[in-house]
Formats: structure tokens, C-alpha cells, sequence
């Protein structure tokens, strides 16, 4: 631990989550603000937190807070976080980390110029079994690597309302689901020199359902489907030409997988015990790069993040989601 002081933007359950984890993992969470008040007093009495702000300004201007985590909905990602950058903190920003690539490569620019740390809070890719499955990757333990594939299908909110829905706020499946499995295609396979995709969109005109097939540099193809409509198996593979890796329900979450050769042998039976839901494994790395003079995560550095960002804004476009005020 670095003895850095977190602040949380925003109190909804991904920020109950995170800092819930935070607290189990003995870090300091100094401070949480809100738009309402009575939401951050309500928070900070859950976490015993001492300071409490009733706006996200006073929050990134308190000189008690170095890094804060930004967990208000995506499509606000690129305005709260400029608001920290601007203020000199550290930030660690929920996923889809923006809109856009272009919101996206701002917040980059932004960062670096002020000199603070920023990363994604892809929490996937700190978690045991991942770095584990890198490790198998990497060593060829399952030979060339000739395909992956992996889901998130959840069934959520029908309300045209709600953020999960509404294009102003960046919603649809793609942005909130499909992030996970684009971004461990990424990690496992690296950017796709092709990307084709389809998908079904509601009446407000954002996705419900996406499905994904590309490429890579390396000739293997990738799949992947997000659905907010229909909770499927959440499971994820990758495929190699000596075996493959098996990864348990819910594969982006603290979970287990199996190694298993061409013949059916279970090589490997990867499991863990992970402590609270496992998100405090970004934040601690993200508190070890900052004690390292490091501006970046080696895990997923900002300019992954941004290319990410663009193969989202291919997506959208290739399916037909546009969200306003955006350039894509």
C-alpha cells in the first residue's frame, strides 16, 4: 500500500462494489461525493468514510483526496473525469471508459500534460485466474492460439429510462456488456485486423443484442455476444492448437477454468479464493504503479484503452448506434 487517499464519485452499485473491496483490501477511502447530499452521507456512513461532498467539484478539489474513482454511468465518464484530471488527481475510471476514442484520446492527452496517472477500471485483467491464463498463453501451453470466444448476457432493465437504455447516456448492450469480452479479446489476441458484427436494436435506438466475429495479425478469429435481454452462460474459451483453456461462470469475475489437451485431459484445475468480489486487485495496482513513477498500467495501458474505444465506435457503426454529441 502507498498511503493514498481515494476518493469515489458517484454512489451507485458499482461504487458500493469498489469500495466495498477497497475496505476489505485495508485501503484508504478518504472522501465520496455525489450530486445529492443525503447519497454521499448515506455512502460514507456505509464505509465509515469522513469526508463527504454534495458535488463531484468539491469532491476533486479536496486536498485530503490523490486518486479518485470515477463510477457515475459511462456517458458521463469523459466530463467528471476531466473535471479530476483538471484538479491534478489520479483516476481510475469505470469501463466503457468513454463514449468514444475520441473522448477517450482527450482524456489521454489531458492526463499526460498534467502528469497523473489515469487507467481503466477493466478489473478483469488484475484479477488471479487472468494473470494466470496469461501466463499459460504466453508459454505456450496450449500451442498456437487459433481462436477465442466469450459472452456477458445479462437480463436487465426494460425501461426505456433507465441508463442501460437511454442513447444520451451512452446505453445499449455494447458499452455496459460487450466491453468485457472486446476488451479480453484485446488482452488474448491483440488489436483485430478485421472486425464484422451484427446486432438488435430497441425502439430509443441502442442495442439489446451484439454479436462479433473477427481477426487478428496472428490468423486467429475471435467471437463475441452481449445481450441485455436474456442471461446466458457467461462463460469464455480460448482455443489452441495443443488444448485449450475453459473459463467457469461468471469468466470476468474472481472465477476458476480448466486447462484441457486435445485428448480431453484436464492438464489443469485453476481455483482460487479471492476475498470480497475481487475489484480491489486494480486498485492496488493501480496504487503500485503510482509508488513506481508509473503514469500507465502495463496490464492495459491508455492507448489500449483508446483502441479499444475504436473498435467499440466500429461496432456501433457497423450495427447502428449513435450516441448524440458524439462523433461516432
Amino acid at each position: 500500500m502507498t498511503g493514498l487517499r481515494w476518493g469515489i464519485i458517484a454512489t451507485g452499485g458499482i461504487a458500493h462494489m469498489f469500495t466495498r473491496d477497497l475496505c476489505t483490501a485495508g485501503l484508504d477511502v478518504a472522501a465520496v461525493g455525489s450530486r445529492s447530499l443525503d447519497s454521499a452521507r448515506a455512502f460514507a456512513d456505509t464505509f465509515d468514510i469522513a469526508r463527504v461532498h454534495g458535488s463531484y467539484q468539491e469532491l476533486v478539489d479536496d486536498p485530503e483526496v490523490d486518486i479518485i474513482y470515477v463510477a457515475s454511468p459511462h456517458g458521463l465518464h469523459a466530463e467528471h473525469t476531466r473535471q479530476v484530471l483538471e484538479a491534478g488527481k489520479h483516476a481510475l475510471v469505470e469501463k466503457s471508459f468513454t463514449l468514444d476514442a475520441a473522448q477517450a484520446a482527450d482524456l489521454r492527452e489531458l492526463a499526460a500534460s498534467r502528469g497523473v496517472f489515469l487507467m481503466e477500471a477493466m478489473w478483469t485483467r488484475y484479477l488471479p485466474h487472468m494473470i494466470r491464463i496469461r501466463e499459460l498463453v504466453s508459454s505456450g501451453a496450449i500451442g498456437e492460439i487459433r481462436a477465442v470466444w466469450a459472452d456477458h448476457t445479462q437480463a436487465l432493465s426494460t425501461d426505456p429510462a433507465h441508463r442501460l437504455n437511454a442513447p444520451e447516456l451512452g446505453g445499449g448492450a455494447l458499452l455496459d456488456l460487450g466491453v468485457y469480452p472486446v476488451s479480453f479479446i484485446w488482452d488474448i489476441l491483440g488489436e483485430p485486423t478485421s472486425i464484422s458484427a451484427v446486432g438488435r436494436l430497441q425502439e430509443v435506438g441502442t442495442d439489446t443484442e451484439v454479436a462479433t466475429v473477427m481477426t487478428h495479425a496472428s490468423g486467429a478469429v475471435s467471437t463475441t455476444l452481449s445481450s441485455s435481454r436474456g442471461a446466458g452462460s457467461n462463460t469464455a474459451v480460448i482455443l489452441g492448437s495443443r488444448g485449450r483453456i475453459e473459463i467457469d461462470p461468471v469468466w470476468y469475475t474472481a472465477t476458476s477454468f480448466r486447462v484441457v489437451a486435445t485428448d480431453g485431459t484436464v492438464v489443469e484445475d485453476y481455483r482460487t479464493p479471492v476475498e470480497g468480489r475481487g475489484m480491489q486487485y486494480e486498485a492496488l495496482a493501480a496504487e503500485r504503479y503510482i509508488a513506481e513513477g508509473r503514469l500507465d498500467s502495463e496490464l492495459e495501458p491508455i492507448d489500449e484503452t483508446v483502441a479499444i474505444m475504436g473498435t467499440l465506435d466500429e461496432i456501433r457503426r457497423q450495427i447502428g448506434v449513435h450516441f448524440p454529441g458524439t462523433d461516432a
